[in-house]
């Protein structure tokens, strides 16, 4: 039997749909405020199941409307959410989580402890089927305690475990997420067209009284091209939009901005499955052959910084210093590595994903870059769901070019090249990385953790592992009469605090 009833599901919805337009547009509430932001995404929605879902922009629509039992600020530092307090035990295998009594889903009923236990328990491969998330793989056991009270008993130490729990809680039993999504929030889903656009209306009951969103709604728009963003924002068809150097001295002062390091590693990936790269020569020749800094000048008019590993500046604490110097441009030293493995007419493809320009302006002086030292790249620009399916997914190409964005925990940067992982999708494995990889996880001594992480991004840049290329400041524009937006380590855009000035 289902907890939620689909039917009740339904009637919340129908409900809040009432608010709304034939084209899903909000037209008016009785509440704080009437305005409808208009948001402008480069990324089409892979999923609306947040355990379905891997895009970026995806999880940052969706967090809108989905709650962990944890949140993080703009310092990174973790704060309660559905979870209004946690306490760890003396082992450090014990987690046990006391949830806030008054949280409701927006179909109304109670968020308790069953629907963390069913939220969590798949990630986990508590449900009777193999492990969704190989992050989760260390959890035992989840049980509640008391309506409100959840523990959750790790196999091992996992020092990063606390942030694993940003993933949403959503209603036990309920099925209909992909099509139907019900979150606890502050803000509630009215329609999706796919391919165009996710409407989402304020959530008037939000458990969080003084998070309640001044805005009516929000309307994500998919709109790729950065010269119709640009348009779309001066004359006001849309409010909110990620812009560039060149977009904002366009722009002018009219527009309210929030800017600054993303914690965003854009990595040129190199699959160690195909052959030439499983020669660290090869893959040393092709960071060798690689301007970062003509990239950072060219793509995004000098606005970013250089990286020589799996990490930025911008978690500054884990950060090992000089590795962006290991390869400096040298293309006379690339022509020698490549002569010595004997692939002096090495060609290749690269897959980059098309929905955002500046991965297939980057791919294209890349190729310009490797042709100077007799590497041809023959660039295949795919869309982003194919993307996702074929690179992301089944780790079907020989190279590709992505952004790989901040997380809040190290282990959630530095996991994606180790060894099993399901999203390892270079191909890379090197014992010693693992070793450092697992051993960081597992230490509690904060110093010793930031050694072990440290040590890891060496090995990644010493291997050649892949060709870690920069990380480019975030700039978000506003309409002037908007404020409230955060810059966050990781990316997220929270909505509830967007204030309308005059």
């Amino acid at each position: 039997m289902l907890k939620k009833p689909l039917v009740k599901a339904f009637a919340a919805v129908t409900s809040a749909m009432l608010l709304f337009g034939a084209t899903g547009s909000l037209t008016q509430v009785n509440a704080q405020s009437d305005r409808v932001v208009k948001f402008a995404m480069v990324s089409e929605i892979d999923s609306l199941d947040p355990k379905q879902s891997s895009g970026t922009d995806t999880g940052s629509m969706l967090s809108n409307m989905h709650d962990g039992l944890i949140d993080f600020d703009e310092a990174g530092t973790i704060i309660p959410n559905l979870a209004e307090s946690w306490e760890v035990s003396e082992d450090n295998l014990t987690y046990t989580f006391k949830l806030v009594e008054d949280a409701t889903f927006h179909n109304g009923d109670t968020v308790t402890a069953d629907d963390v236990i069913w939220s969590y328990a798949s990630l986990a491969g508590l449900d009777g089927e193999e492990a969704t998330s190989s992050k989760w793989e260390v959890v035992e056991s989840i049980t509640a305690v008391d309506e409100f009270t959840v523990e959750i008993i790790l196999s091992s130490i996992g020092s990063g475990f606390l942030a694993r729990t940003l993933m949403p809680v959503m209603p036990a039993d309920y099925e209909d997420q992909a099509s139907m999504p019900i979150g606890a929030g502050p803000f509630k889903f009215v329609e999706w067209n796919q391919g165009e656009s996710l409407v989402m209306e304020r959530n008037d009951d939000y458990y969080l009284g003084d998070k309640v969103a001044e805005i009516a709604g929000v309307e994500w728009i998919l709109m790729q091209d950065p010269a119709t963003i640009t348009l779309a924002l001066q004359t006001g068809e849309i409010d909110i939009a990620g812009t560039s150097i060149e977009g904002k001295a366009q722009l002018g002062d009219t527009m309210n901005y929030v800017e600054g390091p993303q914690n965003m590693v854009v990595i040129f990936g190199l699959n160690h499955t195909h052959e030439p790269f499983q020669d660290i020569k090869v893959r040393q020749a092709i960071n060798f052959a690689i301007n970062k800094q003509e990239l950072i000048d060219v793509v995004f008019q000098g606005n970013g910084v250089e990286l020589g590993s799996m990490f930025s500046p911008a978690m500054e604490y884990y950060y090992q210093e000089g590795l962006e110097d290991v390869y400096a441009y040298d293309p006379e030293k690339a022509k020698e590595l490549l002569a010595e493995a004997g692939e002096e007419d090495l060609t290749f493809t690269i897959k980059v994903p098309s929905h955002a320009q500046f991965y297939v302006d980057t791919a294209q002086v890349m190729a310009s870059q490797l042709s100077q030292v007799g590497v041809t790249m023959e660039i295949q620009p795919i869309e982003w769901s194919t993307w996702l399916e074929e690179v992301y997914t089944d780790f079907d190409h020989e190279a590709t070019l992505i952004g790989l964005t901040g997380k809040i925990d190290p282990y959630d940067v530095l996991i994606r090249f180790r060894e099993g992982y399901n999203r390892n999708f270079v191909n890379y494995n090197n014992e010693a990385y693992n070793t450092a990889i697992d051993n960081a996880i597992q230490e509690l001594d904060e110093e010793a953790r930031m050694t072990y992480y440290k040590e890891a991004q060496t090995i990644l840049t010493e291997d050649a592992s892949s060709v870690f290329l920069f990380d480019p400041n975030r700039i978000t524009a506003m309409q002037g009469d908007l404020e409230g937006l955060g810059l966050f380590p990781a990316q997220k855009y929270n909505l509830e605090d967007l204030r309308i000035v005059e």
